[in-house]
């Protein structure tokens, strides 16, 4: 972490997300629109299931940190069951932050965790730089199908 920053404590914002994501569910259900608490119920949930420390709101490139003090960005998508990955983008990925690995967390449309994958900077920097497309080449803006291909399921591990 960087000095200076404080961390935001998991036991402080738990019961807050937990009753935010309560009224999330409702509000899809009633209006089949989603309320839009998934950035920050998912990187709730990252940091709680992976032992990281969130960062401050608003830190430029970065959303926690790690055991090995690695900045952490995390990228958040609900997903219905019932609806593929094919076709979905992650938000931008912006290569002038602080960051050294981006962690995708997937989740349903009821925000129960379904997964998490973990990809490197050096694989992202390649990934975005490749020729072609403009909304990875302009706007940083992975397919969750590239982010897989370049990067590691880390939660369900293989048991």
């Amino acid at each position: 972490m960087v000095s200076g920053e404080r961390s935001v404590k998991l036991e402080d914002v738990g019961p807050i997300l937990d009753r935010a994501r309560e009224a999330a569910i409702e509000y899809y259900r009633l209006t089949g629109k989603p309320l839009g608490i998934t950035g920050e119920y998912g990187e709730y949930v990252a940091a709680e299931r992976l032992g990281l420390e969130l960062a401050e709101a608003r830190t430029a490139g970065y959303d926690a940190t790690d055991s090995a003090g690695r900045c952490v960005q995390i990228k958040a998508r609900s997903i219905p069951r019932e609806k593929k990955l094919v076709g979905q983008r992650l938000g931008s990925i912006r290569l002038d932050h602080e960051w050294d690995v981006v962690l995708l967390v997937v989740m349903d449309e009821l925000f129960e965790l379904r997964w998490i994958f973990e990809a490197e900077r050096p694989a992202i920097e390649v990934a975005l730089k490749a020729p072609g497309s403009k909304a990875r080449n302009e706007r940083g803006a992975l397919s969750l199908a590239k982010f897989k291909s370049i990067g590691r399921q880390i939660w369900p591990t293989a048991g």
